[in-house]
């Protein structure tokens, strides 16, 4: 499967450098399998970008502000929100366990909770490093039906046990642990009874349970009774194999192909690994159906943004401030900025992204990524070699063998169908 390294690469993580494909390809995919799943040591890369350390959110600080308070507050938020979205891009290109950061981004869509409602920074920085320091998916799923962004972003604040809400018992069932059609609208009734009472403590940026506004009675869900929690509500979903089968999906979906379901022997194999992400991971690229995917999958913009700062070897603290700024709004604008998702759905995924004006954002971002560099002259191999493109088409290459503008031909690459399609 040495045909498959480049393959590989791009697909765990956000997109090889030239000098990674290399020593990937000389490692063999086995081993490069390994070192994906279970990097050895400390991510050198990682540490150059520590997580920021916002302070108190502003309305924690004042809860009842007055009309100029409130104002400053908000202006607070949105430049914390910047700090952290730049900071999260930043981590994503300088990271050398690229298939951790790029698991942690699949957890982030998967989970999705947006700064658009929560509004707090601070809540969404917690719910970050919650999906970073999880132990496995199980732990993952413990910490997030509590977890302050998500509980109010689904409105799980306003949950009690005299007034349900039903939009994180339903979103549990639906969208993050079982998926469609497994489960009645009694059972999201009662999910939505065990998850009563949860308060957001925002000057902790934590969650807590008010017992008085907890439905402490028995409640029926899949069939067994019992006095359920958040937590017990939670272990009861991942005991279930619709539970196991269902994420093995979600990463099929997001790893593989979004056009294809996850072929039976391939979901089995993905499955006996639960509830280790690496290890379902590794079940996953080591499958035979994976190599079959190759040339199937849209790059997300993340992933067309962040690989290319990587082959470019540019780092978003090292560009002018509002270039930065344009290409994160870039981003905004091909529908993929970090801590926004568009719904609880997370992103949308294949041909979505391939949109004319998707196109038009592109063309003009990967320009300014270009105009970052003072490359000299290059060709259509070289720039191939830098982007980690196996081969251009005669369609393509034609166009590009005539182009003298070395900025231009990077750009026109980062644009290429061979570069936006793995």
């Amino acid at each position: 499967m040495t045909d498959d390294v480049a393959l590989l690469l791009r697909r765990a993580g956000f997109g090889p450098t030239a000098a990674e494909l290399a020593a990937a390809r000389q490692a063999g995919y086995e081993a490069t399998v390994s070192t994906l799943v279970a990097p050895f040591g400390p991510d050198i890369g990682a540490s150059s970008a520590p997580m920021p350390d916002l302070g108190l959110d502003p309305y924690a600080e004042n809860p009842n502000p007055t009309s100029r308070q409130r104002a400053e507050a908000d202006r607070i938020r949105k430049t914390q929100t910047d700090l952290i979205t730049r900071w999260w891009l930043e981590r994503m290109v300088v990271a050398n366990h690229q298939a951790v950061e790029k698991l942690l981004f699949f957890w982030h869509g998967h989970w999705a909770t947006s700064v658009t409602k929560v509004k707090s920074p601070q809540l969404m920085l917690a719910q970050h490093r919650s999906l970073r320091e999880s132990r496995d998916i199980a732990d993952t799923a413990r910490r997030m039906i509590v977890d302050p962004a998500l509980v109010y972003w689904l409105d799980g604040h306003l949950n009690t046990k005299r007034a349900p809400n039903e939009n994180l018992g339903r979103e549990l069932l639906e969208l993050f642990l079982l998926g469609h059609g497994q489960y009645t609208e009694r059972d999201v009734k009662e999910v939505g009874r065990a998850l009563t009472g949860w308060r957001i403590n925002l000057r902790a940026a934590t969650s807590v349970l008010d017992p008085r506004e907890h439905d402490n009675g028995r409640k029926t869900i899949l069939g067994s009774t019992e006095k359920f929690t958040a937590t017990s509500v939670v272990n009861l979903l991942l005991g279930r194999i619709e539970c196991v089968r269902f994420i093995a999906s979600r990463l099929w979906f997001r790893y593989a192909s979004s056009t294809t379901p996850v072929p039976d022997r391939t979901s089995a194999r993905m499955a006996g690994a639960f509830p280790a992400p690496m290890s379902m991971l590794r079940a996953l690229y080591t499958d035979e159906a994976f190599a079959t995917t190759r040339d199937t999958m849209v790059k997300q913009p993340i992933e067309w943004l962040v690989g290319a700062m990587r082959q470019l070897e540019l780092r978003p603290t090292r560009i002018p401030a509002e270039t930065l700024t344009q290409l994160i709004d870039g981003l905004g604008g091909l529908g993929q900025r970090p801590f926004a998702p568009p719904s609880v759905g997370g992103w949308p995924a294949g041909a979505t992204w391939l949109t004319s004006a998707g196109a038009q954002v592109r063309l003009s971002l990967a320009g300014k990524l270009a105009s970052q560099l003072t490359p000299g002259r290059l060709t259509p191999e070289d720039v191939a070699y830098i982007l980690c493109i196996d081969k251009w088409t005669d369609r393509t290459y034609a166009v590009l063998r005539d182009v003298r503008n070395a900025r231009l031909l990077l750009t026109l690459g980062l644009v290429s169908p061979e570069y936006l399609v793995t």
